[in-house]
């Protein structure tokens, strides 16, 4: 089997040669210099391409997001951080030196007026610079290689994960309360641009998965309610399950972070096929997970921190989750990012072991 066919048969729970081979997530910025350190060959220049695995699904490079792109741009610097516009026009402050997350200082829709200024000048559907560059050329290149190919990626496709990069956490799970109306709209028509580009696209490349990036949830459960989640995001993940119909496009999948448990029902209804990252540190046991949904399939579910302890240690983790991989639908990898107390012996014994976890010879 290629790569693409071993990916598709694993969500769907067709017969397969072995579980997909994945390095999934990465070391942080700081882990990465910590493996130069304590000498990572010169020429392993990726946590992945060294070891050989498997091609995960990689999104046709085309603009989702806001356009004309907002450029980063510094407004403030000194010694310990700095302060920046984003690419969604989000100022937030970073600290430097170390791996934190950002300080978000203000977002850039705070009402309906700040949304109908923002969506005209940012999220046209049909501007044609969101077509621009060699996707085309690169995703029948990826078709011929027998590649899994995405349409969606962080953070440009999400329902409410965009929502929030927008409004804000704490504004935003407001305005579900006080400008339901203003939630709507925003949630619609990012859906509305979303198709219209994945259209072009599923015109010209086969794609093979719809990639939806929402973290809306934390350690304790969802931000918003099931009721809520039905409500808001229901009928648009109803709509891209449609798209998705028309197009033979078989998989879609949502990241989440947290403990996704109360919205897994919702969103299995509403078409989504496949989810991860299942962080262990917030009560996600991908062998608990699979029996309870038989019809979900599952990747991440292997505890990022065990990478800091002994070479034993890990092998205890991943013969942990060897029930799930043999009930299928599983691709076993991290639940998130590697943190910097990883070394670069331990991250390699990882590696190599899950390897020989999948039976990638």
């Amino acid at each position: 089997m290629n790569d693409r066919e071993r990916f598709i048969a694993t969500v769907l729970g067709e017969p397969v040669d072995r579980p997909p081979y994945w390095l999934n997530w990465g070391p942080w910025a700081t882990t990465w210099e910590r493996w130069e350190r304590e000498g990572k060959p010169v020429e392993v220049t990726d946590h992945r391409s060294f070891m050989d695995p498997d091609r995960v699904p990689t999104p046709l490079p085309m603009n989702t997001g806001p356009c004309p792109r907002i450029e980063r741009t510094v407004l403030a610097e000194d010694d310990e951080s700095v302060t920046f516009i984003d690419s969604w026009g989000i100022k937030r402050r970073d600290l430097k030196g170390m791996e934190a997350m950002s300080e978000f200082l203000e977002f850039p829709v705070k009402d309906r007026g700040d949304w109908e200024a923002y969506k005209a000048r940012y999220l046209n559907p049909d501007d044609p610079r969101r077509l621009e560059g060699d996707w085309r050329e690169v995703g029948l290149d990826w078709m011929a290689k027998g590649w899994p190919i995405q349409l969606g990626y962080y953070p440009d496709g999400g329902v409410f994960g965009a929502f929030r990069w927008l409004m804000g956490d704490e504004a935003g799970l407001m305005a579900f309360h006080t400008m339901p109306d203003l939630v709507h709209d925003i949630m619609d028509h990012l859906t509305d641009l979303y198709l219209t580009v994945w259209e072009k696209a599923a015109q010209a490349v086969r794609a093979d998965s719809i990639h939806l990036w929402e973290d809306h949830c934390y350690r304790g459960g969802p931000l918003i309610s099931p009721k809520m989640w039905g409500e808001f995001l229901g009928p648009n993940y109803r709509r891209i399950k449609a798209f998705a119909r028309r197009h033979d496009i078989r998989v879609i999948s949502v990241d989440t972070d947290g403990n996704p448990d109360r919205l897994a029902a919702p969103m299995i209804e509403s078409g989504v096929n496949w989810l991860f990252p299942l962080e262990v540190a917030a009560g996600c046991d991908v062998n608990v997970w699979r029996l309870k949904y038989p019809t979900l399939a599952l990747m991440g579910g292997i505890d990022k921190r065990v990478l800091a302890k002994t070479p034993a240690a890990i092998d205890y983790e991943l013969n942990r989750v060897r029930p799930a991989l043999e009930q299928g639908r599983y691709i076993p990898d991290l639940d998130h990012l590697i943190p910097d107390d990883v070394s670069w012996d331990n991250y390699c014994h990882y590696a190599h072991a899950l390897k020989r976890l999948v039976g990638k010879a």
